[in-house]
């Protein structure tokens, strides 16, 4: 693996976190909201998005790398956003405009505990990621003075 390769598969990885913590923050600023989207006429609540990555070794040279016993990685690319499916919940409030006949308002899936939750991991994993690129990057540097 080039010392290159270290600093690529570390931005990838700050890339994939940053869309999760943009994804997690649009959670939260939805969380609240009871008309996210129009659906035959009808809205529904927002639904909670979740950021779905996999391995960047979808390539050929990351193919015949594993099959010659090469462990190279290659990083992390987010595939797709995907909603949520886990039932919205119906709270009692007769006096909201989006209230159904009995006075029940279905409320967005979002969960502000899970969503902290994945943010906080996030949040470590962007750290991870940078402290090892500004150690890669300090190798590098050290790498240069020797040739002085």
């Amino acid at each position: 693996m080039s010392i290159f390769q270290v600093i690529n598969t570390s931005a990838s990885a700050l890339t994939a976190q940053r869309v999760r913590m943009d994804v997690i923050s649009s959670n939260m600023a939805n969380m609240d909201s009871t008309r996210g989207k129009l659906v035959d006429g009808e809205w529904q609540p927002y639904r909670r998005k979740i950021v779905v990555t996999q391995p960047q070794g979808d390539q050929f040279s990351s193919f015949l790398n594993k099959a010659m016993g090469s462990s190279d990685a290659d990083g992390v690319k987010v595939t797709e956003i995907v909603e949520d499916e886990t039932p919205f919940e119906l709270i009692y409030d007769p006096d909201h405009p989006d209230a159904n006949e009995e006075g029940y308002v279905a409320m967005p899936n979002v969960d502000p505990l899970k969503e902290m939750v994945d943010l906080i991991s996030s949040t470590r994993s962007y750290e991870a990621n940078v402290t090892a690129m500004n150690a890669t990057k300090g190798m590098l540097m050290k790498a240069l003075e020797i040739g002085k």
